[in-house]
């Protein structure tokens, strides 16, 4: 059968070199990176409040200054209290400096939208954490009362939110080993849809298909789960970085005294219209996979396969296997049914559908 090269059609699967694709081998550490972006520009409201945090901090510097060295006769009993808010201030607000510096400034020099997400909610965690340490050591005085109000606190709050710190760990979990990431289409117990979030506690998925549709379409709905969800259910993932793309099927019946040759050549040659060639590349990537494992690597095609087998109904089911972005293959499998369809029915003498109560 001949390779149809279609100029004019946009394909669903896009080029991949091995040999400069970087997330080739972090992918197989399950530490990868999706594809490369153009690292994030600082918007006008990022530097102001950088600016806003920066003056902030030399205000209240010069505060604590001048309640340690000024004559602040008004304060009177109250200015051991004015000087623990000043340096309060002072280093809450060099803290949130150097937060907004670093997401907004240093993680310029990461290209890849999931992990700078990802980065950025560590940053602020990190952030968050040592404001509330610091505020604490400045209100306790003694380290040792310190310790022993976080250990009475430590329990009491591993105990009342134990739920919470699990799903905390998770998040954790997910950060380093990345089941999943922003941008990923998974399913993970009766939940499938595309991350729009990973937060501390728990996962916002953009629900696909669900309970009114049948197909890969957006539902309009949200699904939330408990980041601790990941530590026991199964996740599976349609959007492994190194390899993001899944086989499909189109079925469809014609009768025992069909062209089944002629059936098979043309829908092979329609889905090879839609898909290009792109897919014998993606295929290669896929070989090179299989090769690191003990699965028969000859078991895969790098074509769209045509399959027939008997069915319960005296028809014969007819099989259209291809590769997809699974993002796009209700789309695509329209279009190759569509095609393939207005093909064989040009050809009514060589090709029967089933027909009334046949059906």
């Amino acid at each position: 059968m001949k390779k149809n090269n279609s100029a004019d059609k946009e394909t669903e699967l896009g080029p991949v070199d091995i040999a400069q694709q970087s997330a080739i081998n972090d992918a197989l550490r399950q530490i990868s990176t999706e594809q490369q972006f153009a690292p994030p520009e600082s918007t006008s409201i990022q530097r102001t409040w950088f600016w806003v945090y920066l003056v902030s901090a030399i205000s209240f510097f010069l505060l604590y200054q001048w309640l340690q060295h000024g004559s602040v006769a008004f304060a009177g009993r109250y200015l051991e209290q004015l000087n623990k808010f000043s340096l309060a201030g002072l280093l809450v607000s060099i803290m949130l400096a150097i937060g907004n510096f670093a997401t907004h400034y240093l993680m310029r020099s990461m290209s890849n939208v999931a992990s700078r997400f990802n980065l950025n909610r560590l940053i602020w965690l990190v952030v968050g954490f040592t404001i509330t340490i610091t505020l604490i050591s400045i209100l306790f005085v003694d380290w040792t009362t310190v310790l022993v109000s976080l250990g009475v606190l430590s329990v009491i709050f591993g105990l009342a939110l134990q739920s919470s710190l699990n799903n905390l760990f998770a998040w954790f979990y997910i950060l380093l080993r990345q089941p999943y990431r922003v941008g990923d289409r998974i399913r993970i117990n009766d939940a499938t849809g595309d991350v729009i979030d990973v937060g501390y506690l728990d996962t916002t998925l953009w629900e696909f298909g669900g309970q009114y549709l049948s197909t890969d379409h957006p539902s309009g709905r949200v699904i939330k789960f408990p980041n601790s969800l990941v530590l026991n259910e199964t996740v599976y993932n349609y959007s492994w970085p190194l390899f993001p793309y899944i086989w499909n099927e189109i079925h469809l019946y014609v009768a025992y005294d069909s062209d089944l040759e002629f059936v098979a050549e043309t829908l092979h040659d329609a889905a090879l219209r839609e898909i290009g060639e792109d897919m014998a590349r993606q295929v290669a990537v896929y070989r090179k996979l299989l090769a690191q494992t003990p699965v028969d690597e000859l078991e895969v095609n790098e074509e769209p396969v045509v399959l027939f087998r008997t069915h319960e109904n005296t028809w014969i089911e007819v099989i259209v296997r291809y590769l997809a972005h699974p993002k796009k293959s209700g789309q695509l499998k329209t279009r190759i049914l569509k095609r393939g369809l207005m093909e064989l029915n040009k050809q009514p003498d060589r090709v029967k559908f089933p027909r009334g109560d046949a059906r």
